[in-house]
C-alpha cells in the first residue's frame, strides 16, 4: 500500500504493509534511526514520536493512520543542520543520558509535555513520562532536564 506522509516538515510516498507499523515506516522505509524499537508492545517507549504535537508510540501505530498527519522525530528537533534542540541540549548538560537507548523517546515525550505544558511541575513531567522506561538514570536527571528547559524556555518566553 501506497501513501504519503509528514515527517520533520518533508513530504515522502512510503509503500508498506497495511498495518506495518509506524516505527518500522520510520526506521526501514525512510531511514530515520534516531527512534528505537524496544519492546514493540507499547511497553518501553523508546519509539515515542510526536503526531500531531502529541507524543505517540510508534510501534502501536500502523504507519497508514499517520497520512495527513504531522509526525516529528528526534531528527527533527534540532535548531538546524547538526545541532541540538533545547530540550536535547539540556538532557546532556543534566546528565539525563546515560546507556542512550530511551533518550529518543524520552526527550521526544518531553517535548510533547513542554508543547502542552510550558510549565509543569514534577509530578507532571513524571506522569508525562509514564509511558517511557529508563533502565539506567533514575529518573531524577530526566525530570531536572525537564524541569531546567521548561525554565530557560519560561525565560525567554517572558
Amino acid at each position: 500500500m501506497k501513501f504519503n506522509l509528514t515527517v520533520n516538515g518533508r513530504t515522502a510516498v512510503v509503500e508498506a504493509e497495511p498495518l506495518e507499523p509506524l516505527s518500522t515506516v520510520l526506521r526501514d522505509r525512510l531511514g530515520l534511526r534516531g527512534l528505537k524499537e524496544g519492546c514493540c508492545e507499547g511497553e518501553c517507549g523508546a519509539c515515542t514520536v510526536l503526531l500531531d504535537g502529541a507524543p505517540v508510540h510508534a510501534c502501536l501505530t500502523p504507519g497508514f493512520q499517520a497520512e495527513g498527519r504531522d509526525i516529528t522525530t528526534i531528527e527533527g528537533l534540532g535548531d538546524g543542520p547538526g545541532l541540538l534542540s533545547g530540550i536535547q541540549r539540556a538532557f546532556v548538560e543534566v546528565g539525563a543520558v546515560q546507556c542512550g537507548y530511551c533518550t529518543p523517546g524520552m526527550v521526544m515525550a518531553a517535548e510533547g509535555l513542554l508543547r502542552a505544558n510550558p510549565d509543569p511541575d514534577d509530578a507532571e513531567i513524571r506522569h508525562a513520562l509514564a509511558g517511557n522506561i529508563c533502565r539506567c538514570t533514575g529518573y531524577d536527571s530526566i525530570v531536572r532536564a525537564i524541569a531546567t528547559e521548561a525554565a530557560s524556555r519560561n525565560r525567554v518566553s517572558a
